[in-house]
């Protein structure tokens, strides 16, 4: 009665056939996941960088 039936040792089953069923395929995600976040950073930094120059040659300009 309170077993698992066959239903949920299927799923299960499945579950760890999409975690752990190819080489590295975890580590494959996570590394992508890595290289979003690296990448969303890195255009953040990117948008601030080009509005900081032309600002300071108009001071620099306005001060001459």
């Amino acid at each position: 009665m309170g077993a698992f039936s066959i239903w949920h040792i299927i799923i299960l089953a499945i579950v760890a056939l999409l975690l752990f069923g190819g080489r590295g395929k975890i580590s494959d995600i996570m590394g992508d996941f890595a290289k979003g976040i690296r990448s969303f950073k890195k255009g953040l930094s990117e948008d601030d960088t080009p509005h900081a120059v032309p600002d300071q040659r108009e001071k620099d300009k306005a001060g001459n």
